[in-house]
């Protein structure tokens, strides 16, 4: 069953056109490298909750946009497989250190599909 990567991170507003570009660059790269897809979302109806919300969990402030992706592979064991290429890849390596967002603020996890219709 497919395995998936998800992400949650907060951009700000005026590096929307940054993040976009490095966006486009990792999924060719991943897409490349064997994941089945690659979704970037930006927030458009993500209000911030009492408790929880997506714009608390990521620490969103005022100036920022709530970013929700994910990415697809065959399997858990593609995925790592995968991931370990684009890590090696040196067109995303040289841009580690300029991402247009707080990267200690972004949540990510690797998830078990339990139901796709």
């Amino acid at each position: 069953m497919t395995y998936v990567d998800g992400f949650i991170l907060a951009v700000p507003k005026d590096k929307i056109d940054a993040y976009r570009a490095l966006a486009q660059l990792g999924g060719e790269v991943w897409m490349e490298h064997g994941a089945l897809s690659y979704v970037e979302c930006t927030g458009d109806d993500v209000p911030f909750g009492e408790l929880t919300s997506f714009p608390r969990s990521v620490q969103a402030k005022d100036d920022e946009i709530v970013i929700f992706s994910w990415i697809t592979y065959e399997s858990r064991e593609q995925r790592d497989k995968i991931n370990k290429l684009v890590m090696d890849d040196p067109r995303l390596s040289k841009q580690m250190d300029q991402m247009p967002f707080d990267g200690k603020r972004m949540i990510y996890g690797g998830f078990n599909v339990l139901l796709q219709m």
